[in-house]
Order: C-alpha cells, then structure tokens, then sequence
C-alpha cells in the first residue's frame, strides 16, 4: 500500500533545475510538493501495530520495496495500474513518463507499507486513513511490476541506489 500520489518529487526536479518550463497551474503542485513535503505521521501513527513493515519513499517505489521485501524476506507485487500518479505529473509529462516517475522517482516521503489482509480489510472499513493498495506479499523475494494482463514488465532502474559502482 501507499499513502499517496507518487512521482510528483521527480516531476518537479527539472523545473527547479531550470530544465524545464511548465504552465503554473501544472508546475505549482508538483513544487509545492517538492519543496514542502507533508510526512505521513498521521497515518505512520494509525498503522503503528498493525502493518507489518512500513518506510517513506525517498529511493523510488520499486527501489524502496525492494529495501521492505529484502529485510522482511518476502517477495512484492506492484500492480502497474494501481499505481497512483498525480493529474500535475500526467499533464506535465504524460502518461507514460509521469508513470516512470512514480515508480523510480525518489523524494516522495510517501508511506509505504504492507498490512496483513484482516488490518487491511479493518482499516478500509472504518475509513480512518486515505491510501492506496498497490499490489501484494508472496513468498519469494524481490519485487515485480505486472501490468493489467499480468505480464512481469519490471524495468532494470528501480530508483535511486547509494554506493552504487560506477563503470
């Protein structure tokens, strides 16, 4: 699951690098969002005891779930089409690319997190907390992303990696 809309942190980069002109009604969510991120503390505190991991997106969807999937040991599924992308972020960039920006883009400070089916079906009954279910737990390890038909269409850049070689 997700707290929010992904994506809106990388969206806004090259407009605060000056790599990029947008029209202000689009530009000025996707800045707001950058320059001014709103922690999750509200829903981090409503999910303390019943999720059984939970991070803020700083790395990049598919980079952070794989740091969740990695020290839970299990494997993630990420829906494609479950994937909350910005109106902003789809006009500034469209569909495709906003959609690569919600996966690999970093600096959210979204919430991430997984919840056992009772928590999740509780939680969504009583309505305390907006948020998002992306997909799922597996066994296994790692993480995939499936499109609507199911296909395993997972892209090699993930997100941001520190340490990472250089060639």
């Amino acid at each position: 699951c997700v707290g929010g809309e992904l994506g809106n942190a990388a969206g806004a980069l090259p407009l605060v690098l000056g790599q990029r002109q947008a029209d202000a009604a689009l530009a000025q969510p996707l800045l707001d969002h950058y320059w001014s991120p709103s922690p999750q503390f509200a829903l981090g505190q409503l999910l303390r005891g019943r999720a059984t991991s939970a991070l803020d997106i700083s790395d990049g969807l598919l980079a952070d779930c794989g740091h969740i999937a990695k020290g839970s040991r299990v494997a993630l599924e990420v829906n494609l089409e479950q994937v909350p992308v910005s109106s902003a972020l789809q006009g500034l960039l469209g569909a495709e690319a906003a959609v690569h920006a919600a996966l690999t883009g970093g600096d959210d400070y979204v919430l991430a997190f997984t919840l056992p089916p009772a928590e999740l079906s509780s939680l969504q009954a009583q309505g305390l907390a907006a948020f998002h279910v992306i997909g799922r737990v597996l066994e296994g390890q790692g993480v995939s992303l499936r499109d609507r038909q199911g296909q395993d269409i997972t892209p090699r850049q993930r997100g941001y990696q520190h340490f990472r070689e250089t060639p």
